[in-house]
């Protein structure tokens, strides 16, 4: 069969395998998503003694905790024009840069006035990196492995949590408490920012080291360049017809703006809409309450307050394995029918905890529920972790990365991704005042989005496993047809 490319008597090279450069560079970029996770994180075991320290109110203790998210969305809607204009790999280093700093600024704070400013610095990274690293490694990736190298990014963030968790743990231990002093005469509670630092600088490092994405290379006019990250790390065998197709996707669209973003129908292209909606489904079923807001859970299961951090850290172990699952799993089954699964399993999952807490007793931190209810919350709370971590999380992410045509992948991730951080913030600081009107109420509300998720999915998300991104294109153009033809239809 010949390619949709070639021309006549060409044929279709045969697809790339996966090698390890490829592999290296994919993990490399996903260090991104690696402090996503600590720094999203890192401030649970600090802002207890952080608290104490500038003596917080109730509002400016949920914001200095929530205000780095602010930071996310702007650094996720700006990331996008910059790579097109500077790069793929500038823009990593430059994220690793906004760690650093964040890192060293919140540990040696004054007050709660420049820790958030030095959290929403932080933030700002995380946002550059969570659209940098997904469209970096859809870029160079072979089409048949895309998914499991993309789930890497996932891999990345969950990590990263575990190891927030565990040095918070491990600093907090060797001190005695998270306020007691450490090292250098600075409280344990610092240090925990301030470890940030490492991976920080070992990011920034390996970003100077990888290649640039081959289709930036392409659009930029530096063919040399992309024939050779294409044959060395993608393992194209046919370079000079990979870059043909690439050139002829690229030459479909006008150079880019976020004007390439509109279409007619909702001021936005359906296909940026699709993107949107993922990100925002990720959110709106809860899966941040469990992780920001365990403890009252647990507690009202009957656990002690000593035992939180040990949930917490069990909690991110099964988030690991359940990403592990989804990198072996994507490629083989595809997309849509993991997220279909996903979206069914946490509506149960959440649909039984709503049912559970209906039998609590108390209100607030004092929630309490009896056997056989809080065996069940406990069961259906991991459940609905493991059904997120084995679908929507890392799904989301690879979709987001090869959804959209070249010519605006950068630019309608960098949108995707605010309104994904934009609902994150709008969940946590929703969630106490949900939970005020009753636990059931608010997992009831989060397992009635995880529904029309699953609608959502059924009627609009495309299947893109084996798509070659330059084949994404169609997508759009086969939407457009479709809706041409019910007009006249009509």
């Amino acid at each position: 069969m010949s390619s949709p490319h070639s021309g006549p008597g060409q044929a279709e090279a045969p697809a790339p395998g996966l090698n390890r450069k490829v592999i290296g560079i994919s993990v490399a970029a996903a260090v991104g998503g690696f402090l996503f996770g600590f720094d999203t994180s890192v401030i649970n075991g600090a802002v207890g003694a952080m608290s104490d320290a500038f003596e917080l109110g109730v509002f400016l203790k949920g914001f200095s905790v929530s205000s780095a998210l602010l930071g996310c969305a702007v650094g996720a809607w700006f990331a996008g024009g910059l790579a097109n204009r500077l790069g793929r790999v500038p823009v990593m280093v430059l994220a690793a840069a906004l760690f650093f700093i964040s890192a060293i600024g919140s540990g040696l704070a004054v007050g709660v006035a420049d820790l958030i400013v030095w959290r929403v610095i932080g933030g700002l990274g995380v946002g550059a990196a969570s659209v940098i690293a997904p469209a970096y490694i859809a870029e160079v990736a072979p089409a048949k492995y895309r998914g499991r190298l993309g789930s890497l990014q996932q891999m990345a963030i969950v990590l990263g949590i575990f190891a927030a968790l565990l040095s918070n743990a491990l600093l907090a231990g060797v001190a005695g408490s998270s306020a007691e002093t450490l090292w250098l005469g600075i409280a344990a509670w610092r240090w925990m920012f301030m470890i940030e630092a490492i991976p920080a600088l070992i990011y920034g490092l390996m970003a100077l080291r990888l290649p640039e994405s081959p289709r930036y290379l392409i659009g930029k006019g530096e063919l040399d360049k992309a024939s050779r990250v294409l044959y060395d790390f993608t393992g194209e065998l046919d370079v000079n017809l990979k870059i043909q197709q690439i050139q002829t996707s690229l030459e479909r669209e006008r150079k880019e703006s976020m004007r390439d973003l509109l279409g007619d129908r909702f001021g936005l292209k359906p296909i940026v809409w699709i993107g949107i909606l993922l990100s925002l489904f990720q959110q709106l079923v809860g899966i941040n309450v469990i992780f920001y807001y365990s403890t009252t859970l647990w507690q009202s299961v009957g656990f002690d307050e000593s035992q939180a951090l040990l949930t917490s850290t069990i909690g991110s172990v099964t988030n690991i394995v359940a990403t592990i699952i989804a990198i072996l799993l994507v490629d083989r089954v595809g997309r849509r029918i993991m997220l279909l699964v996903g979206s069914a399993g946490m509506f149960v999952s959440l649909g039984m905890m709503a049912l559970a807490f209906s039998f609590a007793e108390g209100v607030g931190d004092s929630v309490s529920l009896s056997q056989p209810w809080s065996g069940i919350a406990l069961v259906f709370a991991n459940a609905f972790v493991m059904f997120f971590g084995v679908t929507w999380g890392p799904l989301v992410w690879v979709l987001l990365g090869e959804i959209f045509p070249n010519r605006i992948r950068a630019s309608a991730l960098a949108v995707a991704a605010a309104a994904q951080w934009m609902a994150n913030f709008t969940i946590s600081v929703s969630f106490p005042s949900l939970s005020a009107i009753g636990l059931s109420f608010a997992y009831g509300l989060y397992a009635a989005f995880a529904l029309i998720s699953f609608i959502f999915v059924f009627t609009q998300v495309p299947e893109t496993k084996g798509r070659e991104l330059e084949d994404m294109d169609s997508l759009e153009l086969g939407r457009k047809r479709r809706d041409r033809g019910a007009s006249t239809a009509r």
